[in-house]
């Protein structure tokens, strides 16, 4: 059995300075989310695929200036990490979506890194290792893991294992493999033996707590 707890309990595991994986895709789990601004805990570095909105998802913890540093494929859609970035404020790492999600599988899976032909030639090979194998140039690209990743899901059962609906699938198998402490939001909490093994998306044996979603968040999943 996984514990169930409160989005406040569940945050109450993240300290200043940790670095976080947030799951998702222009959307983010927003009942954890809140609980982690209303901690008003800072100086956070976050992994995910983009910064959302200004006042939507991950855009509240950065509003807050509660993130030192994003590492991210995309922040066109927030103005205020925008903002922040090129004031000095906040450090942005933007990376191909490709090489972010591979980066976090490796980490996830113990590998040392990875080679990739995106970036040759650009400025994302800046400071990198340029590794030729068969007379074509790749860059060596180091895997990343956190100390707690916030995912997200449409069922989970009592012993964590999760299945992802439409959105909620964005990067939360990869994530919940690479983070020390995973925190798993989700819809609908249901009793062993009510989720199908075959719709299981993310195994249970990844999951540290279960919260559920506020009744009142936009349902996305």
């Amino acid at each position: 059995m996984k514990r169930i707890v409160s989005a406040q309990e569940a945050v109450s595991h993240i300290h200043d300075g940790a670095t976080v994986m947030i799951a998702g895709f222009l959307n983010a789990p927003e009942t954890l989310i809140d609980a982690l601004v209303d901690s008003k805990v800072k100086d956070l570095t976050i992994i995910s695929n983009d910064t959302c909105y200004e006042n939507q998802g991950i855009g509240k913890l950065i509003a807050k200036r509660q993130v030192k540093k994003v590492i991210t494929c995309h922040i066109g859609t927030n103005p205020e990490t925008q903002r922040q970035m090129l004031a000095g404020e906040l450090e942005v790492q933007i990376v191909p979506m490709g090489t972010l999600v591979e980066q976090v599988r490796a980490g996830g899976s113990g590998l040392g890194g990875f080679l990739t032909p995106t970036g040759v030639g650009t400025i994302a090979a800046e400071g990198k290792q340029v590794i030729e194998v068969n007379g074509k140039t790749y860059l060596l690209e180091l895997p990343l893991r956190a100390d707690v990743a916030l995912i997200q899901a449409s069922i989970a059962d009592r012993s964590g294992n999760l299945f992802h609906r439409k959105t909620t699938r964005n990067w939360s198998p990869t994530m919940a493999m690479a983070a020390d402490l995973v925190i798993a939001q989700t819809n609908e909490i249901v009793d062993l033996g009510d989720l199908e093994p075959d719709i299981v998306h993310t195994p249970g044996i990844f999951i540290d707590y279960l919260v559920q979603k506020e009744r009142s968040e936009a349902h996305v999943g």
